[in-house]
C-alpha cells in the first residue's frame, strides 16, 4: 500500500488504535486488499486513525482525526468519490477533499455524502433516484457540493437505500431536509406518494420538535429529539403500514441513539439498555417467542412492539450498529455482540449460521485494559469494530 501522509490531532498522538472487518468481502469493503467473505475478524493495517466510520450497502467511507476522508469497496455508481466506477480493495484517500475538513459522513446503498467543518454538504455516487439533491438523477463520481444548502449550516447527513436526510441549523432552529426515493414515505415531505424528488425539501412533521439526530437505511427514516424521543417515517415496521410523516414513538423511554436496518431498529436507552423495533427476518431481533411488549398493543395500534434485547440480563450498552438484517452492540466492558443474519460472515463467530441472540465476537486482542474504547459499525452484510486505547495515562 501506497503510503500516505495524514494530518492528525494531538489528541490522536496519545492513543493506539487497532481496527477488525468481517463479513461480506467480495467488493472489496473489507479493507483487507482481498475479494472474499471473512467468517471472522481480520485485523487491518491502516496507514491513518480513525475517527469514525461510514458503511453503506459494499462500501465504507473513513474520517481521521484531521478531518481527511478515505474510501473503498464497490465503486461502481461512483460513490468511493475518486472519479470512478471502479472497486478499490484498499483505503485510498478522497482527493478532492484536500483542501478541505470534514466532520461528518454517510454512506448509503450507492451513495455518499459529506459535511464539511464549515457546513456545507456534498454528494457522490448513484443519482438515480435524487438522492445526490442536486436537482437531476444524474450519478456524480467526485463529490459535489449540494447548492441548495449554500446559505445554511448542515449538521448531519443520513443516507439510506435511495433517499438521504439532511440536518440543517437555521434561524428557526434544527430542520430535517429529505430527497430521493419517496414510494414509502421516507422522505416526510408529503401525505401524497412521491415516486421520487431530486431536491431537497423540509420535512413536515417537526415544527415543535428540536431535533439533534438523523438516521436512515433501506427505506426507513428515523430522529432523536433533544428530550430523547423517537421519531419514525417511511417503511413501516413488522407489516405495519408505510408513515409519510414522523410518527412518535408512544414510550416513557429516554433514547440516547437509532440504528436502523431494512427491516428493524435498534434503540439505546440513557440507561444502557437496548430495544428493538420490527421483525424477527433471520432473527435479526432476537427471538420472538421469548419477547415480551413493553407496552400491551391493541388490536388498532398502528405501532410495531418496542421490545428490550432478550439475553443481555443486566448487561450495560454503550453502543449499538445496525446493518441490513444483523445487530451489533458493545457492552461497558468492552464486548462485542452480535446476531441476526449471518450467511456472509458478518457476525463475525467463525460460521455462516443466523443468531437469534447477541453472542460474543472473539477478537484476536491481546490487550486488556480499562482504558480501551470500542467502536462498532454495521454495513449491509459486513462489519468494523475499532479499538482505541489511551495512552495518557
Amino acid at each position: 500500500m501506497e503510503e500516505i501522509e495524514v494530518i492528525e490531532s494531538s489528541e490522536s498522538k496519545e492513543e493506539e488504535q487497532r481496527v477488525w472487518s468481517w463479513g461480506a468481502g467480495t467488493d472489496g469493503q473489507l479493507g483487507t486488499g482481498c475479494l472474499r467473505d471473512e467468517l471472522s475478524p481480520q485485523l487491518l493495517q491502516l496507514p491513518f486513525s480513525v475517527s469514525a466510520l461510514a458503511c453503506g450497502g459494499a462500501h465504507v467511507l473513513a474520517l481521521t482525526f484531521g478531518g481527511q476522508v478515505f474510501s473503498w469497496g464497490r465503486g461502481t455508481s461512483g460513490q468511493l468519490g475518486h472519479g470512478d466506477m471502479a472497486n478499490c480493495s484498499s483505503p485510498k484517500p478522497i482527493s478532492f477533499f484536500e483542501d478541505y475538513s470534514v466532520t461528518q459522513l454517510s454512506a448509503g446503498w450507492n451513495h455518499s455524502g459529506f459535511v464539511s467543518d464549515s457546513g456545507c454538504l456534498f454528494t457522490c455516487g448513484d443519482g438515480s433516484f435524487g438522492q445526490l439533491g442536486h436537482g437531476d438523477y444524474i450519478s456524480h463520481y467526485f463529490p459535489r457540493k449540494v447548492s441548495y444548502f449554500i446559505n445554511n449550516n448542515v449538521q448531519q447527513i443520513a443516507c439510506g437505500m435511495r433517499h438521504s436526510l439532511v440536518l440543517v441549523e437555521d434561524c428557526l432552529g434544527n430542520q430535517v431536509y429529505g430527497f430521493g426515493s419517496g414510494k414509502r414515505g421516507q422522505l416526510g415531505i408529503s401525505l401524497d406518494k412521491i415516486r421520487s424528488f431530486s431536491l431537497p425539501c423540509i420535512n413536515n412533521g417537526f415544527e415543535d420538535v428540536e431535533i439533534v439526530s438523523i438516521s436512515a437505511n433501506g427505506d426507513h427514516s428515523a430522529a432523536l429529539s433533544a428530550d430523547g424521543h423517537l421519531y419514525t417515517w417511511g417503511k413501516g415496521f413488522s407489516k405495519m403500514c408505510d408513515s409519510y410523516i414522523p410518527q412518535r414513538l408512544s414510550s416513557s423511554l429516554c433514547f440516547l441513539k437509532a440504528a436502523l436496518g431494512w427491516n428493524h431498529a435498534l434503540l439505546l436507552t440513557g440507561g444502557g439498555e437496548a430495544y428493538m423495533l420490527g421483525g424477527s427476518t433471520h432473527g435479526t431481533l432476537s427471538d420472538p417467542e421469548k419477547m415480551s411488549p413493553v407496552k400491551p398493543l391493541s388490536e388498532n395500534s398502528k405501532e410495531a412492539a418496542l421490545e428490550k434485547v432478550s439475553g443481555l440480563d443486566d448487561t450495560k450498552v454503550v453502543q449499538i450498529a445496525a446493518g441490513a438484517e444483523h445487530s451489533a452492540l458493545v457492552t461497558d466492558s468492552g464486548i462485542i455482540m452480535t446476531w441476526g443474519w449471518g450467511e456472509h460472515g458478518q457476525l463475525g463467530l467463525g460460521n455462516t449460521c443466523d443468531q437469534i441472540k447477541p453472542r460474543a465476537v472473539s477478537l484476536d486482542d491481546e490487550v486488556q485494559s480499562n482504558d480501551a474504547a470500542f467502536q462498532v459499525y454495521c454495513g449491509s452484510g459486513f462489519t468494523y469494530t475499532i479499538r482505541t486505547l489511551s495512552l495518557s495515562s
